[in-house]
C-alpha cells in the first residue's frame, strides 16, 4: 500500500482507504473517491496529482493525494 501521491503513472489501481476526516473526507466522497474504486495517475506536474475516476479527471495536490491509499 502506499499513497496515489507515490503510485505510478498510467497504472490501475484501487483506493484501500482514506486518511480523511469530516468534509475533506465528504469532498472526496463526492469526487468518487471511496474505498474499492478504480484509479489511474494520469500526470504528476509540480506537485499536483491527476487522476481518472470513473472517466473524470480530478487534479489533486500532494497533501490530498497523500492521504488516498492505494
Amino acid at each position: 500500500m502506499m499513497p496515489v501521491s507515490l503510485a505510478p503513472i498510467g497504472e490501475i489501481l484501487y483506493i484501500k482507504k482514506i486518511k480523511e476526516k469530516d468534509k475533506a473526507l465528504e469532498f472526496l466522497h463526492r469526487l468518487g473517491c471511496i474505498e474499492g474504486e478504480a484509479i489511474t495517475v494520469v500526470s504528476k506536474l509540480g506537485g499536483n496529482i491527476i487522476i481518472n475516476i470513473k472517466g473524470a479527471r480530478i487534479a489533486l495536490d500532494k497533501n490530498m493525494a497523500n492521504r488516498i491509499i492505494v
